[in-house]
């Protein structure tokens, strides 16, 4: 098959297990664009299919429990559930209106939810804008819908007490304040929220995440948020677009260098290349709020997990990285990607395909030296918490909004 019929394809769900994401398209679009032949691509489709990276296959389409139409879809954002009628639902909206009007229409509402299904829904859909395959965007608006938890960026405002000068700042703030004295209090209040048991807090949760140690954890977080949170720098304001978009895709890369090889923050490089292509179809207003909505699920991801390097870590990797570059192109680099390509081709773990597609993509924009250093630092996958020897819930009978 063409990597455009296996991107077309509808034998699988888009979850398996419960709330496991399929993420095999994501690495059919990296290995064509790192020049993988198809003939390779479709094996490497037909493996994962057959037996992920978690020692199951993909399953078959769910059953559809509801009819979403234009007066009912927001009535199930995030209960996760008839991920297929949503998926009729939006292919009806781009044949009749065209997909960057769909995307203006939906997308403002569905981005206050990016951060669900660890960001997998935003993946799928920036990814699917970034070839331009109708049928993938379709189903990234679905996930989207179906996995959907809120950020709540409502909440959060620009704090002109904040001094950021960039993204670098404000995580150089926030690692300083997770590593000083006030690290007792908020670790407490960490501990807290993850042993909630408010049913407030609970009922807004779907249950099927209470099987997952991590995406339960990130849950209560953008649920209840935290006051720092919601505290903006004043660069998501000031910057234009195309400043903020490089000095994310600089922080990010500097995060993911920071704890080399983590899985969970690989995801934030990733869903951050979705983001850019998500708001190349949105008007110029939007793109901030895309921006702000990045930022605030960035930080609610890093606060659920405590996954702050330490500031001295971080300054040193800055002060390495910040301004070096690869200014002689010449054919050990190209040696050197070629390796690096061949490596990922090998990787069951198509995380490692993603993370190498998107580093060079970075990379060629400049050469600037981090993008290559993180493209060498490849994930595993991780093991299933003993939550997940529980069957999936699929229904969620008892959400009250």
């Amino acid at each position: 098959m063409s990597v455009n019929q296996l991107l077309n394809d509808k034998t699988y769900d888009i979850e398996f297990n419960g709330h496991l994401t399929n993420h095999i398209k994501h690495a059919v679009i990296a290995l064509d664009g790192l020049g993988i032949p198809s003939s390779r691509i479709q094996e490497y489709y037909e493996n994962y299919a057959t037996m992920t990276p978690y020692g199951m296959g993909l399953e078959a389409p769910r059953d559809i429990k509801h009819e979403i139409n234009q007066s009912s879809w927001k009535d199930f954002l995030g209960k996760r559930t008839s991920f297929w009628s949503y998926c009729h639902f939006f292919e009806q909206e781009v044949e009749q209106k065209g997909i960057d009007m769909v995307i203006q229409e939906y997308v403002p509402v569905l981005m206050n939810g990016w951060a669900g299904a660890l960001t997998h829904g935003t993946i799928h859909l920036g990814w699917a804008l970034h070839v331009n395959n109708r049928w993938m965007i379709v189903e990234g608006l679905a996930y989207l819908a179906f996995s959907y938890i809120p950020c709540y960026a409502d909440r959060a405002a620009i704090d002109s007490q904040l001094n950021d000068q960039d993204a670098v700042d404000s995580l150089l703030r926030l690692a300083n304040l997770w590593h000083s004295d006030e690290r007792e209090n908020l670790t407490l209040w960490l501990d807290q929220l993850m042993n909630s048991d408010d049913p407030d807090l609970i009922g807004r949760i779907h249950p099927e995440l209470l099987r997952s140690g991590l995406q339960n954890r990130i849950a209560r977080v953008l649920m209840q948020g935290h006051p720092e949170i919601y505290r903006l720098p004043q660069w998501i304001d000031t910057n234009p677009p195309k400043k903020s978009w490089e000095q994310l895709r600089y922080l990010v890369t500097l995060i993911y260098l920071s704890k080399p090889g983590d899985f969970l923050l690989l995801h934030l490089v990733t869903s951050l290349f979705a983001m850019e292509k998500v708001a190349l179809h949105l008007p110029d207003r939007e793109t901030k709020n895309i921006i702000r909505h990045y930022w605030i699920g960035v930080q609610c991801i890093l606060f659920a997990t405590d996954n702050f390097s330490k500031p001295h870590k971080l300054l040193a990797l800055n002060e390495t990285y910040q301004a070096r570059f690869d200014e002689n192109c010449g054919q050990k680099l190209e040696l050197e990607w070629e390796h690096i390509i061949s490596r990922a081709l090998e990787e069951e773990e198509e995380h490692n395909p993603k993370l190498v597609y998107v580093m060079n993509q970075y990379w060629m924009n400049g050469h600037k030296t981090i993008f290559r250093a993180a493209a060498n630092q490849f994930t595993s996958t991780p093991e299933l918490p003993e939550s997940f020897e529980t069957p999936p819930i699929e229904e969620w009978k008892n959400y009250h909004g």
